[in-house]
């Protein structure tokens, strides 16, 4: 049995997530399916991270086993050729040992989270970024974010269908910059919630926008109340970065 990892790059818009879904357009069944013309049987991907609806990916992760052994270089080929239809794309190939698993393997993940803050809306990134209007402080939500940093319960920013074991997660990294009308989320972690990130964006949004202090934000995280934090932040403005492994070779 021979085992590939691929890195996949898509936008999200017209898909219903990740995850192979009956009836449903996903990313899974459309690489799953451009698979099918080299492996001639049905082969499953396992993916670093399953994405919700509308979120995107610039370095999604993914292994699959076929008893084949092909090309790395003659797979993307076809691959892409068989996605040229929809907006997903596979960046690179590689054949990776039989312990190396796409979710499993995964050292660290990689988020970012894009605002567009200014008056006018985006007719080019419409569905890439969340709009907000008034003028928001992105120095204090970074200031407001660093008490994310580190090993805590976040229930506050767990959603209702979370099936995690356990709300507690070490955060890695988190910070907030802007690049003129640009606000950028960036966080990293080994692994988050169910909507972990959008809710921590949403919370952090009335710090920006003056609605929340900082010790508003520090308070409600602590008090582990998912009712009494922001909203859950829109699932467009939301991009899977890359995964880190450690050696695998």
């Amino acid at each position: 049995m021979n085992r590939y990892k691929i890195t996949v790059e898509y936008d999200g818009t017209p898909f219903f997530g990740w995850q192979r879904q009956k009836d449903l357009s996903t990313v899974q069944q459309h690489l799953e399916e451009s698979l099918f013309p080299l492996t001639r049987v049905a082969v499953p991907l396992y993916g670093a991270g399953r994405t919700d609806t509308g979120v995107h990916a610039i370095a999604q992760v993914a292994h699959f086993d076929t008893e084949r052994d092909l090309d790395c270089f003659r797979i993307q080929e076809c691959m892409n050729a068989h996605l040229r239809s929809v907006p997903i794309c596979v960046l690179s190939i590689e054949k990776v040992p039989p312990n190396f698993d796409a979710r499993f393997s995964a050292l660290e993940r990689f988020y970012i989270y894009k605002i567009l803050n200014r008056r006018a809306k985006s007719c080019i990134d419409a569905h890439r970024v969340w709009h907000l209007v008034p003028r928001m402080d992105e120095k204090k939500m970074h200031s407001a974010a660093q008490c994310l940093v580190g090993k805590h319960d976040f229930s506050s920013f767990r959603a209702a269908g979370c099936q995690s074991s356990s709300p507690i997660k070490t955060l890695n990294k988190i910070s907030v910059e802007r690049e003129n009308d640009l606000i950028i989320v960036k966080t990293s972690a080994r692994s988050f919630l169910y909507h972990q990130v959008r809710n921590m964006v949403g919370s952090l949004s009335l710090v920006g926008c003056g609605k929340w202090s900082e010790e508003d934000f520090y308070r409600l995280f602590k008090a582990g109340n998912r009712t009494k934090t922001g909203p859950t932040a829109p699932a467009f403005g939301l991009y899977f970065t890359g995964v880190e492994y450690g050696a695998y070779t």
